[in-house]
């Protein structure tokens, strides 16, 4: 005979997959739309964050990524794998795989592609009914820079580019009249 389905702690552990899920997204996207504020937002106040170039709580690490990231022409940032384990009512654990592409330069300006990918290792508390990343540790598996091709977008200058600090069409929503 079947076990009765526990409907209600059901319902708990999918939602708080939903809101894990959310501020991982929303950090990438932070990161990606240099918003400082959107990527504050998938933190808690007094999380500890080490990702290798720097270990620190969330004001100064929010700082340190959108000063680092502001040096590049762009980022785009891609979650894969995602796991998460609930442990309570109030603690979790993942593992979430990324990869990374940064637009860069070497010293004579020359465009180039960083490509970085690698785990967040995280833990995840529920404060104030609110999941957020209490804890990170990126974990670096391989990265690649080479040389960047950017003839297609020479060629097409009409195609729509994504933008930062709040020039990107996703934040502006300027429809054509």
């Amino acid at each position: 005979m079947s076990q009765p389905i526990d409907l209600e702690g059901t319902m708990r552990d999918y939602a708080a997959r939903r809101d894990i899920t959310d501020a991982v997204q929303r950090y990438m996207r932070g990161l990606d739309r240099l918003d400082p504020v959107v990527q504050r937002s998938a933190f808690h106040d007094d999380a500890l964050i080490d990702v290798g170039l720097t270990a620190s709580g969330t004001d100064d690490y929010i700082a340190f990524c959108q000063q680092l990231l502001g040096n590049f022409s762009g980022t785009q940032h891609l979650m894969g794998q995602v796991q998460i384990e609930i442990h309570d009512e109030t603690r979790a654990s993942g593992e979430i795989y990324f990869q990374a592409w940064h637009g860069s330069a070497d010293e004579q300006g020359t465009p180039r592609d960083l490509f970085i990918a690698g785990r967040y290792v995280d833990e995840y508390a529920c404060k104030n009914g609110e999941w957020r990343i209490q804890k990170r540790k990126l974990i670096t598996d391989w990265v690649k820079d080479d040389a960047a091709n950017r003839a297609f977008l020479d060629a097409n200058p009409g195609v729509l580019r994504g933008g930062r600090s709040g020039k990107d069409f996703s934040q502006t929503r300027e429809w054509p009249r």
